[in-house]
């Protein structure tokens, strides 16, 4: 039974990064039980805890903001569970903060909207003025046509969409930090490495992601309010 619903914040270090998403969720699970928390299971011969994560992170990308929605069998204060789980995670894994978030919302996958990177990659022979002046063509490009190999399959799509913000943000000793704005959502999701493949750029030093912006209205009440407003 489901009595509560906690939104956890965590983040994945260096010590962590080669994890796979699931192996993250495993992690996380193993660590909850081991903190003797009052996980919620699913009903069915096989139940398993009740976890669902905001967004996939890639192999190798560090984060401070990452978001998983864990429902408890029974209620408990946010700080107590984050300082419990605390204790028990894993080298690279750390929990930040926990709220409690209603019980009926929308699955947390559903919600999030995009997500914002810090990108490191060495400045080999370009001058900050020729990486600007690439961005500035990226973003005024109206489409741009991309090709993702994974194994045997080729997947073609459209990367300009997923690009929602991008800038050079500040150059380093040897490097450039590109922030970047990425679309994510239940069909696609940009990518960083991608985008820095679409520059030109070498491949980078460091990826990280720092924000996750999650949509707190519904989907249902916005097209609803649409709906009205025309109407008035």
């Amino acid at each position: 039974m489901k009595a509560q619903r906690l939104r956890l914040t965590f983040a994945r270090g260096d010590e962590a990064r080669e994890l796979s998403h699931l192996e993250i969720v495993r992690a996380l699970e193993q660590a909850m039980r081991q903190a003797s928390l009052p996980l919620a299971y699913s009903e069915g011969r096989r139940p398993t805890a009740q976890i669902s994560m905001a967004a996939p992170l890639p192999v190798a990308v560090t984060s401070a903001c990452e978001l998983a929605d864990v429902f408890l069998s029974q209620r408990m204060e946010p700080a107590r569970f984050v300082a419990a789980l605390g204790e028990t995670l894993p080298v690279g894994l750390e929990a930040l903060s926990g709220r409690e978030v209603g019980l009926a919302l929308p699955a947390l996958q559903t919600q999030v909207r995009w997500a914002e990177y810090e990108v490191d990659v060495p400045r080999g022979s370009r001058s900050a003025q020729d990486v600007r002046r690439t961005i500035g063509e990226l973003l005024a490009a109206r489409t741009l046509p991309w090709e993702h190999q994974r194994e045997t399959k080729v997947r073609r799509y459209d990367l300009r969409p997923l690009v929602l913000a991008l800038r050079l943000e500040t150059e380093g000793e040897g490097i450039y930090r590109l922030v970047m704005r990425l679309r994510i959502d239940q069909e696609r999701s940009g990518r960083a490495d991608q985008v820095v493949a679409a520059l030109g750029l070498e491949p980078p030093l460091r990826i990280h992601r720092r924000h996750l912006y999650v949509e707190k209205t519904p989907p249902a009440v916005r097209a609803y309010r649409r709906r009205r407003a025309r109407e008035d």
